[in-house]
């Protein structure tokens, strides 16, 4: 029977609640249990697709083609869980759903309100689509006291009793914050957090208190003593070095035994974090660095680029090499200023994207790895800018483009308005909405034998990620391969490149899918592995 763990936030945002639960889940996997994890959003938008990276950081894609927040990233690469549609809501989707039934008449001239009509079908999402999990555990997006997450609190306190209230508990992450000018440690905003979500009839049963140093036992005591919680099951969440050094402190503090006793359950295996603790001793203990420069046009918030970095950091790991991510805005990008900014280049990297700002910096960086023979990884829009750079600097054809960007007769770039997808053919209508216009999820593709793509991955078939509206076109695939670049995979039907590559150069490989979504610290992706490889090398030169 499965166990349900409802992770909530308070004081404020960005406490890491997604690192907790993905880091609890990970470590009850350890004990020997069967876990999953979901995300409820109370923001208005459907999914976060259409949503600048700006504003909610970076949207992670699954392997259904769910447009998701970057939380699931985590719990992935925690836990190896394969998400899915069913594991991420939004209050836009439930209001979706809820008046489209309502204008079919399906409520049958029923008043539709937010209880219990929201209610339930938020609680409809929290135990779907299950399959014999020992654990659930449910994150709740935003921070306590937000109007826009009272109808998620309220289903939460409602599932709880409702079902068997020994088959459910409440983790609170919370913040204990240090001031500087009187040296103490604050627990007011703690006990304050805790008395709102007790006003919404929920009584937490642990605490994570997030805070940049050790927190005294007296000072837990008495959070314990004002939250009307355990002295054992106030947890402190110090500020680690690495996120993959969460688990094994959350270990040591003992959260996980915290759980298990509230649910009156036993380890079903002996814990052994050595994974974990190889993880970190490798980011911790590197033999060397590399100097990776990635050009973008959302290098202001880290979180647009979460799984890159992550994977960029694994690539590290396995290379048993520190990368070091340096970023550049495209925009700031000239010939005047090129050399200055790329000439201490170990690898240049070109992230996926949209739109035309920015493009052409792009385009200059790719075009000085090539020419200078620096390993250079281009992702979705970034191997897209790879094609168009080779047609435009080596066919000379200077007006070469993307329809993204310009009508024109030379595109190398254009809008695919139908696909296959096992043995199914997808179509889009240029004017539909932006979430219906994409190629999303995963799809298989064809690598050609004797390649560089085929030497990195091993395998003739692979399967990976997309997100994109665009695609590199055949038409100048004969030119370019008389000028030494190639397409090296191809979806299965033929029609669609999905890796260019340059065979002469120490490290040219430009992909339309987004390998980043799939790589784990513990498994890092063959593409990064390879790409660090080869900055190594080109750092040792």
């Amino acid at each position: 029977m499965a166990r349900f763990i409802f992770v909530t936030g308070g004081v404020v945002s960005s406490l890491g609640k997604g690192l907790a639960a993905a880091s609890l889940a990970s470590l009850l996997q350890h004990h020997g249990y069967k876990v999953r994890i979901r995300k409820l959003d109370p923001y208005l938008n459907v999914d976060p697709g259409t949503m600048s990276p700006y504003q909610h950081g970076e949207v992670y894609v699954t392997d259904d083609g769910a447009e998701t927040d970057l939380d699931l990233g985590h719990y992935e690469r925690f836990t190896g869980v394969i998400s899915k549609k069913s594991d991420n809501i939004t209050s836009g989707k439930v209001y979706q759903d809820i008046i489209k039934r309502e204008r079919k008449g399906e409520y049958l001239g029923g008043t539709v309100q937010v209880i219990p009509h929201v209610t339930n079908e938020i609680k409809k999402f929290i135990d779907n689509d299950l399959n014999d999990e020992d654990f659930i555990i449910c994150e709740i997006g935003g921070t306590i006291g937000d109007i826009e997450s009272l109808p998620f609190i309220e289903a939460i306190r409602q599932f709880h009793y409702e079902n068997d209230t020994e088959m459910s508990m409440f983790i609170h992450v919370t913040l204990v914050p240090y001031i500087s000018s009187s040296g103490e440690l604050k627990t007011k905003p703690t006990q304050h957090s805790v008395k709102e979500l007790r006003s919404l009839g929920i009584q937490p049963n642990i605490l994570l208190c997030r805070a940049d140093r050790e927190i005294p036992k007296d000072e837990r005591d008495k959070i314990a003593l004002f939250c009307n919680v355990s002295k054992d099951n106030v947890i402190q969440a110090i500020n680690a070095p690495s996120i993959y050094e969460v688990p094994i402190n959350f270990m040591n503090e003992g959260l996980d035994k915290r759980v298990l006793e509230y649910f009156n359950l036993d380890s079903k295996k002996s814990l052994d974090l050595k994974m974990w603790k190889n993880v970190s001793e490798y980011i911790l203990k590197s033999d060397g660095e590399v100097n990776i420069n990635i050009v973008g046009k959302y290098t202001g918030l880290a979180d647009a680029y979460k799984s890159l970095n992550e994977a960029l950091s694994h690539g590290g790991i396995f290379n048993k090499v520190k990368v070091k991510i340096n970023w550049i805005e495209s925009e700031d990008l000239s010939l005047s200023n090129l050399d200055d900014k790329l000439k201490n280049s170990d690898g240049i990297l070109v992230p996926g994207g949209f739109g035309k700002r920015g493009s052409e910096g792009k385009i200059l960086a790719i075009k000085y790895a090539r020419e200078n023979d620096i390993p250079y990884f281009g992702i979705c829009f970034g191997m897209q800018l790879a094609a168009i750079e080779a047609v435009r600097n080596l066919l000379n054809i200077n007006e070469a483009t993307s329809s993204e960007f310009d009508d024109s007769s030379s595109s190398v770039v254009g809008l695919m308005t139908e696909w296959a997808k096992e043995d199914q053919l997808e179509k889009r209508k240029i004017d539909s909405d932006l979430g219906g216009t994409m190629r999303l999820g995963a799809y298989d593709a064809i690598v050609e034998p004797e390649s560089k793509a085929f030497e990195i991955y091993g395998e003739k078939i692979i399967s990976e990620r997309h997100r994109h509206r665009y695609e590199v076109n055949n038409n100048y695939r004969d030119s370019l391969k008389e000028k030494g670049v190639i397409f090296s995979a191809f979806s299965p039907d033929g029609l669609l490149p999905e890796i260019l590559e340059i065979p002469s150069h120490t490290w040219f490989v430009g992909v339309q899918f987004h390998p980043e979504l799939k790589s784990k610290p513990f498994e890092p992706h063959p593409l990064f592995k390879s790409f660090i490889g080869a900055a190594l090398k080109k750092s040792k030169e």
